[in-house]
């Protein structure tokens, strides 16, 4: 007699760019959408989100049956704070990673929710909110091998029905950022994108990691790390026989790299 052996789920991180996406539609958004379709047919048991917008001391995960939806930005306009995103949690699942991840402290959190880098994605991706899902925080006091580290522990979920998202941009700096939507990449920022995106279809995850070591380029691209980190979970994530590939990439307003990177495989 055969045993039925579960599907590997995909890694995704999606360069989530503005909270606006949530509400317009864009080649970006439009990409999202089509990453979700392949998703939901492939009928996952839940969603763990990495999002560049829950940066705390410590690790924690979302354990609440019903988590809310935050609106963690403001001078938008009110359609976008109007947006609820009512997914189910996971606290069982909230459970399992807690019990993975052990010895290290983790946080059974009953106070947070989905902030706007999980929301303002999934409701392009996964609008019907029909599957559950659950945050886990990022570690501010922790360097990017430790991210890097944790993201190989989580992999274990991907062949029990959990597809892994992280959220953040690859090149986020909102100081050099130009307002016009049409302003061109500046030179260092595609750079830096380009030399990220081509590591990563390469696998050469320590370049990744060490994005600190790219100069100039790298410290006006991360300027502070909580954007770049969520991308080092998912390639964490990654087996020796899987690909990446980049559906679809881009720089907005000069200095906020939009490149969306899937580990694994979406064909149903």
């Amino acid at each position: 007699m055969s045993t039925l052996i579960p599907r590997r789920m995909p890694a995704i991180f999606f360069g989530h760019g503005s909270p606006m996406n949530a509400i317009q539609d864009n080649r970006f958004t439009q990409a999202w959408e089509q990453l979700g379709a392949k998703v939901t047919a492939l009928k996952p048991r839940a969603i763990l989100s990495i999002s560049a917008h829950w940066y705390t001391r410590g690790t924690a995960v979302t354990a609440m049956p019903q988590p809310k939806t935050i609106h963690d930005f403001g001078g938008f306009p009110q359609a976008l704070f109007d947006m609820q995103y009512p997914a189910a949690g996971d606290p069982a699942l909230a459970a399992q990673i807690r019990d993975l991840l052990a010895p290290m402290a983790v946080e059974m959190d009953q106070s947070w929710g989905f902030d706007h880098g999980t929301w303002s994605v999934l409701v392009k991706a996964l609008p019907h909110a029909d599957i559950p899902v659950i945050q886990l925080s990022i570690d501010a006091t922790q360097g990017p091998q430790f991210h890097f580290e944790l993201g190989r522990k989580l992999a274990a979920l991907r062949d029990q029905g959990v597809v892994i998202i992280g959220s953040g941009d690859v090149v986020h700096n909102l100081r050099l950022m130009n307002w016009d939507p049409n302003a061109p990449a500046h030179g260092w920022a595609e750079r830096f994108n380009t030399t990220i995106r081509e590591s990563l279809l390469s696998g050469d995850h320590q370049k990744v990691v060490n994005y600190a070591a790219l100069g100039e380029d790298g410290k006006l691209s991360v300027p502070t790390a909580e954007h770049f980190l969520p991308l080092l979970y998912i390639i964490g994530t990654q087996h020796d026989d899987e690909q990446v590939t980049i559906p679809i990439d881009g720089i907005n307003m000069g200095a906020i790299s939009m490149l969306c990177a899937v580990v694994g495989n979406l064909e149903n």
